[in-house]
């Protein structure tokens, strides 16, 4: 597992570089010589015992060998969502916690369907990039749409929650797979509910780890969808991908929630219909609401890796 793209593998982005190791086909071609060598030209490797996972990790951005996947001394931590209610945009009032919620008020937002929350970066190419904030518009073109690209201008949306740590006082190792606990509600029958795990530098650059998406009406079932009650809570648990990343000190973990992330994912039109079959006059705007209290104690589930 490496710092790529589906199109880049060099390991270098316009806004990050992982150093010239990381480049994948120097990586993948050395072991497929090794392969070849072994099997059929009958090499002796007995000597040089290989693992069967090797990860690269970013933070320290070295490449590391293990046992298996996930790492078996993995310690999987719930970082609650809190907020008095004002989550809305990194600048809102959203943390992430060791500490779980007390009484405290969701957070809400609209997601329309017509101007959803654009793709911006990740492991994924796109055609165009499209990063729109109430104040402007950015274009990227393909070779910019992909790999660890700074969040703040999607941060900058009303529709984006923002759940942040406080600073770190020592480095935090998040290696496997991730994901996120959500007790929900909305106003449609039907929605997007979206996850995202951020690095954010002591400088503000907010770095784009893993994305994950879950449609509400496979909430329980992929094969026997049932589409929600408005205005009644839910509990969702979204996959948001995998990652190894050292968190250094002074970075932040933030959690970014919302309903679209478009290109990515299709948008979801909130109606309950087909949605392939529709088109932007079905549209429906919908309210979304996410609950952290002691009821509904929302959180993202962590794997930590912690070793002397």
């Amino acid at each position: 597992m490496g710092p790529w793209t589906h199109r880049v593998k060099t390991g270098v982005f316009p806004e990050r570089t992982y150093g010239s190791h990381a480049n994948r086909d120097a990586f993948i071609t050395q072991l497929h010589l090794d392969w070849f060598d072994r099997w059929l030209k009958g090499k002796d490797f007995s000597n040089e015992p290989e693992k069967p996972v090797k990860i690269f990790v970013m933070g320290i951005d070295s490449w590391r060998d293990e046992e298996d996947w996930p790492l078996p001394d993995t310690k999987y931590k719930k970082y609650y969502l809190r907020s008095n209610g004002k989550a809305n945009t990194a600048n809102g009032d959203g943390n992430l916690s060791l500490q779980p919620p007390e009484n405290e008020p969701e957070d809400t937002y609209r997601y329309d369907p017509s101007y959803p929350v654009p793709t911006f970066g990740g492991a994924l190419q796109h055609l165009e990039c499209r990063a729109e904030t109430e104040a402007s518009t950015v274009i990227l073109p393909a070779e910019y749409s992909a790999g660890p690209r700074d969040q703040l201008i999607v941060e900058k949306r009303k529709d984006v929650l923002c759940y942040t740590t406080n600073p770190l006082e020592a480095s935090l190792e998040v290696t496997g797979p991730i994901q996120l606990v959500l007790y929900i509600s909305s106003s449609a029958v039907d929605t997007d509910f979206t996850g995202k795990l951020v690095d954010v530098y002591p400088d503000g650059r907010a770095e784009i780890l893993s994305e994950g998406i879950l449609r509400t009406r496979y909430r329980d079932s992929m094969s026997d969808p049932e589409l929600m009650e408005p205005n009644k809570k839910y509990k969702l648990v979204i996959n948001i991908g995998a990652t190894s990343n050292v968190f250094r000190v002074g970075h932040r973990i933030r959690l970014e929630v919302s309903s679209s992330n478009f290109p990515l994912y299709d948008r979801n039109s909130n109606t309950g219909g087909v949605i392939a079959e529709e088109s932007s006059t079905d549209f429906i705007v919908a309210e979304n609401k996410v609950f952290h209290n002691q009821e509904f104690p929302s959180h993202l589930i962590l794997p930590i890796i912690d070793r002397e």
